[in-house]
């Protein structure tokens, strides 16, 4: 047994797979709406989601993970003999880092077993951060190892992704360097990205089909001349076209490793329903 343990939250959205097999810890972050609350894929998952999200008056919020809950994630791992290290969505996308750092800081001396690192991300950008550090952890790596792994793994990455309308990131307030593109024609499909841990534009073209295509051509020149590469797709209620961008950028890049992934319904509920992505990690 790993005597580091892994917690995400659950924007990362790794497949069950991974979760089980790396024992990892998800702490949910919470959606609202309406008059109900839920815990993001506990209490509510993306194809339920995503089938209310389209006949809905009201539209979902949402919230960080809680400190409470951070607290007691902490607690429960630190008591059956982990180190724990807490790997979270970005800090400039979401208040979860801070909840992470004050849970920690109510442990008291416990807190020397706790690192926290910002992945300056979410979804699969920060997945795989989340992934290498737990297959370091299930190695034998110390916390501090583990730590710099993920910190390394996070400059190895990239994501880039395509939404059917800016309106969701606009309303969530997320929308971050792309603002600019609110003014142009309805026609106009941006391909963006994520630097520095914010939203900003890459690209912008003129249908969804050629906003994929230059999504692909920027993924490949990211990774150029890298290797080995891994990649992840990942879409909102969009498998099938997933699905197709994972077997084309496959058969330019030739991954060790891929994953097809689901986006959240948190980040859904920013990103809206046919949101496609791609993310990848070189040199690792």
């Amino acid at each position: 047994m790993s005597k580091v343990a892994i917690v995400t939250d659950s924007t990362a959205y790794l497949p069950p797979s991974i979760i089980e097999t790396y024992q990892l810890t998800i702490t949910p972050q919470i959606l609202i709406w309406g008059d109900e609350t839920f815990q993001d894929g506990v209490d509510i998952q993306p194809e339920e989601f995503y089938q209310r999200l389209a006949t809905a008056k009201v539209m979902p919020t949402t919230s960080q993970v809680p400190v409470v809950t951070m607290q007691k994630t902490f607690e429960k791992l630190l008591e059956a003999g982990y180190d724990v290290l807490g790997i979270f969505i970005s800090s400039k996308f979401s208040g979860t880092i801070q909840s992470a750092m004050q849970a920690k800081e109510a442990l008291g001396k416990a807190a020397d077993k706790i690192a926290i690192v910002d992945s300056l991300s979410t979804s699969m950008g920060m997945g795989f951060q989340v992934l290498m550090a737990a297959r370091a952890a299930q190695a034998g790596a110390s916390l501090q190892e583990c730590q710099k792994i993920a910190e390394d793994v996070r400059g190895r990455t990239g994501i880039f992704f395509v939404v059917d309308t800016l309106e969701f990131l606009h309303r969530g307030g997320r929308i971050g360097g792309a603002q600019a593109l609110l003014g142009s024609a309805l026609n106009i499909k941006p391909v963006l990205t994520i630097v520095n841990g914010r939203i900003e534009t890459a690209d912008k073209v003129r249908t969804k089909g050629k906003a994929i295509n230059r999504m692909i051509d920027l993924a490949v020149e990211s990774v150029s001349g890298k290797t080995p590469v891994r990649l992840a797709t990942l879409h909102a209620n969009a498998e099938s076209e997933a699905q197709q961008i994972l077997q084309e950028v496959s058969s330019r890049l030739n991954p060790v490793e891929t994953f097809l992934t689901t986006v959240s319904p948190v980040i859904g509920t920013h990103t809206g329903p046919g949101t496609v992505g791609l993310a990848f990690m070189v040199g690792m």
